[in-house]
């Protein structure tokens, strides 16, 4: 990012409203926050080259009961690589409902097509409904009703077949 595009994205955020803003690209890290009164934002602008990683050696040997559970720990993760992540196109807070006296838009074991809608982020007071763009079922929500999102974030596991 060049100095330019910082101070453009300094702008967008002191008219936005919004209180703060993290982004991270590569080795680059923007943190923007905004006062009470909009006027003068509190920049951090953090540039760091990666780090070798430290290795340290370990003089107590594991626990033979702790074994076992790592191909257990293994096993879900491997499961889940036959789904498909439905993730999160913007930063905002997560609704499972369209409305508090609603439903839930999806429930786990719910059959989805595409263009289903599976959730709404709402980001600076915009409603955004999230639609599925895969057909399948639901087999987990990984995000809990009314909770913040990130940009990218994992919500839904689906079972395409």
């Amino acid at each position: 990012m060049d100095l330019k595009e910082i101070q453009n994205l300094i702008k967008f955020v002191s008219n936005s409203g919004v209180a703060e803003v993290k982004l991270e690209t590569g080795d680059v890290k923007i943190t923007i926050r905004t006062t009470l009164e909009g006027n003068t934002p509190d920049i951090t602008y953090v540039q760091s080259a990666p780090a070798a990683p430290v290795m340290t050696q370990v003089a107590a040997p594991a626990p033979v009961a702790a074994a076992p559970a790592a191909p257990v720990a293994a096993a879900p993760a491997a499961d889940d690589a036959k789904y498909i992540t439905i993730k999160s196109p913007m930063i905002g807070t997560f609704y499972r409902k369209p409305a508090p006296d609603k439903p839930a838009f999806v429930e786990v074991g719910t059959s989805i097509g595409k263009g289903d809608v599976l959730c709404v982020v709402e980001a600076m007071k915009l409603f955004n409904e999230i639609e599925s763009e895969v057909s399948g079922k639901i087999v987990k929500i990984l995000v809990d009703d009314m909770s913040p999102v990130e940009f990218d974030q994992p919500l839904f596991l689906v079972d395409p077949s």
